[in-house]
């Protein structure tokens, strides 16, 4: 399983971004794929993750309202929709995903160390 995540860019305070991460291989039936962010000297933080196995998304109370998680199987994508960016969201973006079996959901989805696959990660810069 492969993941690519793209769609970063330097852009200005309340600009928007769409990031994609493509997804491939022989089984990509993800019950859950979720994003994260590093900024630098920082830890891995959760963004928000999606579970289609009971349809629930779950979002850091930081970005609730303004990114919006979702999935276009038929372009084996999933998305991260970024409104109103704000300098504190400069970072690099990574997309992780489970192995196709495992179903988890809640908490679990909000750690980094749940995750089987993750994407190399794409930049996003907010200039104030």
């Amino acid at each position: 399983v492969q993941l690519q995540a793209s769609g970063g860019g330097l852009v200005q305070a309340g600009d928007s971004l769409r990031l994609s991460c493509v997804y491939s291989g022989r089984d990509t039936t993800f019950s859950s794929v979720g994003w994260f962010r590093q900024a630098p000297g920082k830890e891995r933080e959760f963004v928000a993750a999606h579970s289609w196995s009971d349809d629930k998304t779950y979002y850091e109370d930081s970005v609730k309202g303004r990114l919006t998680i979702s999935r276009d199987n038929a372009k084996n994508t999933v998305y991260l929709q970024m409104n109103r960016l704000k300098p504190e969201d400069t970072a690099v973006y990574y997309c992780g995903a489970l192995a196709p079996g495992r179903v988890l959901s809640g908490q679990s989805l909000g750690r980094s160390s749940t995750y089987d696959y993750w994407g190399q990660g794409t930049q996003v810069t907010v200039s104030s």
